[in-house]
């Protein structure tokens, strides 16, 4: 069951009608209220009229794509967005990421990892306020605003996804200190414990393409540090 009192409502977008009954019964089962669509543009209209916490969303759609619609339902209100993906090719995963996916699972998954994966996503939602509030304004010429999830780098706005941004924050509450990948993964995606460090590489390779590659340290077998670079 969720662990949060109110009960948080999924968007299952699934061309494959087997597979998108599965996931809502299984959803369901586990407490969520789940709205279903079946292809690109039922999936937006059913985005702006249920307002869900959460979406799952197949990559191959009819209609256009995933990618398009995560671009189009990230501009009009963020939300973590897990994606589903036939093949495990990082090209595939970057693209996701750079429209504002939070996650993905290959198939065939098992659904077990999937609600776990969900709940981990919400509950990084929730820690989200949390990591707001410890980390700093300033670091350098990166100025970051957690009220209204605004970054600026160099008197330049950028524009980041919601997982990219928590994951910033997150190195910005200890900045110049080395976090582990372990540790990211619990603290961005609220899932200890599990093995998510190709998700945390994908996240951070797609957070220096925004933020410039040396304002993140990498230290080889343990992790990433934030660090502070002035403007010139």
């Amino acid at each position: 069951m969720p662990e949060t009192a109110d009960v948080r409502r999924i968007l299952v977008v699934e061309d494959d009608a087997v597979i998108n009954q599965a996931v809502t019964d299984r959803l369901r089962g586990s407490g969520y209220d789940v709205v279903q669509a079946w292809d690109g543009p039922g999936a937006v209209t059913a985005f702006a009229e249920a307002a869900p916490d959460l979406v799952v969303l197949d990559v191959m759609l009819p209609g256009y794509d995933g990618h398009e619609v995560c671009r189009r339902i990230q501009a009009d209100r963020p939300v973590p967005v897990l994606m589903l993906t036939a093949r495990d090719d990082e090209t595939d995963i970057l693209v996701g990421l750079g429209v504002g996916a939070d996650d993905y699972l290959t198939k065939p998954f098992r659904m077990r990892e999937l609600v776990a994966r969900i709940a981990a996503l919400l509950r990084r939602v929730d820690r989200a306020a949390v990591l707001a509030v410890r980390s700093p304004e300033t670091y350098g010429d990166l100025r970051l605003d957690a009220a209204s999830r605004r970054v600026w780098v160099d008197g330049d706005e950028v524009h980041l996804t919601p997982t990219e941004f928590d994951l910033l924050l997150c190195l910005a509450a200890s900045p110049g200190a080395v976090l582990s990948r372990e540790t990211l993964y619990a603290e961005v995606w609220g899932w200890p414990g599990a093995s998510g460090t190709r998700t945390v590489d994908s996240h951070v390779k797609a957070l220096r393409a925004k933020i410039g590659a040396d304002r993140v340290r990498t230290v080889h077998g343990v992790g990433y540090a934030l660090e502070e670079v002035r403007a010139s």
